[in-house]
């Protein structure tokens, strides 16, 4: 019996929300219609706050253009002076090997013995290549591959080669290099026929 009363009581409690909530939504219906009647402009006044809103847009416009003028002048800027200034850092580090190169040169007239200044100069030649390969350059190795078109410039062909060499660089007459994997110097080879 008490379970019945406890329903009951939950259901008069439904019944008198949603009573409420209708009421509300009445409430609301009938006070829109009043906001509405309030709002409503003259024609003159509608335009006059267009022709606001349309100068309020040309005045964001003309900021906006003016903003990507300024930031194309920028980028500009920048990248010119990165074009100026973007060899300084391989300059600043070839100076070492320029300064080993005039002690080489200034020395050169005081060594008689001729293959003491050979393995200077090949020392000099191994770190101008270590400092290079350290900037992304890499001398290619041609010698024995099959022609490739996009890393060699064919400058002469060798015939009478076996078959099994046909198609592959046999000498390579002018090295080429790659600076981060893009070729910047094909190497100028001798294909076999």
């Amino acid at each position: 019996m008490e379970k019945e009363i406890k329903n009951e009581e939950v259901n008069e409690e439904i019944v008198n929300e949603e009573q409420e909530t209708a009421a509300d939504v009445k409430a609301d219906a009938t006070e829109a219609p009043e906001e509405t009647e309030k709002k409503e402009l003259t024609p003159e006044e509608k335009i006059a706050e267009l022709e606001k809103q349309i100068e309020d847009l040309k005045n964001q416009q003309l900021y906006k253009v003016a903003e990507f003028d300024n930031f194309r002048k920028r980028v500009m800027q920048e990248k010119t002076e990165l074009i100026k200034n973007g060899g300084s850092k391989v300059i600043t580090t070839l100076l070492p090997i320029v300064d080993d190169l005039e002690r080489a040169q200034q020395n050169m007239d005081k060594y008689e013995d001729v293959e003491a200044v050979k393995e200077g100069l090949t020392l000099i030649i191994d770190k101008f290549f270590k400092l290079l390969a350290q900037e992304g350059l890499k001398k290619m190795d041609v010698v024995g591959q099959p022609f490739d078109a996009d890393l060699h410039e064919a400058i002469a062909m060798v015939p009478g080669q076996p078959d099994d060499q046909k198609g592959k660089v046999m000498d390579c007459m002018m090295a080429g290099y790659t600076l981060n994997d893009k070729v910047i110097r094909y190497a100028k080879v001798a294909v076999a026929e």
